[in-house]
């Protein structure tokens, strides 16, 4: 049932997409008023030669006509980890950069992001801004921040190029820290599936669940709206068609070009109907505590939180089952929430992922330890679980040997 309470959603973020739409972007910088721009992504990106790709499209503007790329920044690492920001705004202030060009998958947008919000406030270490892990700040008192910034995602899943969020790993305290900002988001985006082909199966499989994962808490969320259901329900649809094609042939620019849509749009209903999140608070904890990929890390909890706490997910069970497919006479709720964690499943095993954490090899210490990371992460704040949920959550993602 949808709130009348008070609510917002927007949508700051122009989106480009189609392919070779990477050629738009100095034009598009041009547009904005930039000068000088630096180009952040990281080393995989640049083996695969997509820095290149996109590095080159800047000689092919004329002297003086446009913008100038005064730098490429790749020394970004998983988690958008504190210490990469600030040496990449301390690379920015260096090369004397008025705009800032994201090219990568969540931790290089998200790494950007931090660049500009301490560019823009004057900070050099990231982590003074977010001094209890969590900062919300809302218009009128955030304002806009006057850096052209254009992103350019190369993975369908975190969605971070047209988000108000940014996760940021502290790396002296092992927490995910959160920065959310109406005009963190960045002006422009693209969506060229083009730089999307050559990522690996097992990536675009749990990226994929990550788009998933945000579509999902954001239509059980208790702040959800019209607005965000459609969004919501829409990426399911497209992800339950879409992300196997992808997973299997990684040429098909069709399946990869909706999965990049899905998962602009899984973020923006996740993003502003944002209150209870119990998959992301899991998965912030275990991945920052065991360096855990994020998406890989929603798609072992999803399905066991959904079946944990059921109550969360079955007022909007008919909606969620429809847009996965599943056809069933059945219409109580319990029924076809067994089903759609059936269908999250199935769908997980087919591209490949694990249904559990056994490659991390855990132990039943670590599981101990990782109960108060849970409870302190900042997703806690919205939706508190007690530590005997956390602790049973937890024994069924990570086998322990008797």
């Amino acid at each position: 049932m949808l709130t009348t309470t008070q609510s917002s959603y927007w949508l700051r973020t122009a989106i480009h997409s189609g392919s070779n739409t990477r050629a738009l972007v100095p034009d598009l910088f041009r547009g904005m008023g930039a000068k000088r721009v630096v180009l952040f992504s990281d080393r995989g990106l640049e083996e695969a030669g997509i820095v290149a790709k996109v590095a080159e499209l800047f000689q092919l503007t004329p002297h003086g006509t446009g913008p100038e790329l005064v730098g490429v920044y790749l020394d970004i690492a998983q988690d958008a980890e504190s210490t990469s920001v600030d040496a990449a705004t301390r690379y920015a202030r260096e090369k004397g950069a008025d705009a800032l060009l994201a090219v990568g998958g969540g931790s290089v947008l998200d790494t950007v992001k931090g660049v500009k919000y301490a560019l823009f406030k004057g900070l050099t270490d990231i982590n003074e801004a977010i001094p209890g892990g969590f900062v919300s700040e809302s218009f009128p008192q955030a304002q806009p921040i006057p850096i052209p910034h254009l992103a350019l995602p190369t993975t369908a899943g975190t969605g971070s190029e047209v988000s108000p969020i940014a996760v940021i790993y502290n790396d002296e305290i092992k927490l995910k820290t959160t920065i959310i900002n109406p005009f963190l988001s960045a002006d422009m985006a693209i969506l060229d599936p083009d730089v999307t082909t050559g990522l690996p199966p097992f990536i675009t499989a749990f990226t994929g669940m990550d788009a998933l994962t945000h579509a999902i808490e954001a239509l059980a969320s208790p702040n959800a709206t019209a607005l965000t259901d459609a969004y919501a329900l829409h990426t399911i649809r497209l992800i339950e068609k879409n992300l196997p094609e992808a997973v299997s042939d990684g040429g098909n620019l069709s399946a990869r070009m909706e999965m990049l849509q899905a998962s602009l749009m899984g973020i923006t209903a996740f993003s502003f109907a944002l209150n209870a999140i119990p998959v992301h608070n899991l998965a912030h904890a275990y991945g920052a505590m065991f360096r855990i990929p994020h998406g890989l890390a929603n798609a072992v909890f999803l399905p066991v939180v959904m079946e944990s706490i059921p109550e969360h997910y079955l007022p909007k069970a008919k909606g969620l089952a429809e847009a996965l497919s599943i056809k069933s006479d059945n219409e109580d709720a319990r029924a076809l929430l067994e089903l759609i964690i059936e269908k999250i499943r199935i769908l997980s095993d087919t591209i490949g992922l694990p249904a559990d954490f056994s490659a991390y090899h855990l132990s039943e210490d670590d599981l101990k330890r990782v109960s108060p990371a849970v409870a302190s992460d900042p997703a806690a704040l919205f939706f508190p679980m007690p530590e005997e949920l956390i602790q049973a959550i937890g024994e069924r993602v990570v086998p322990l040997s008797v």
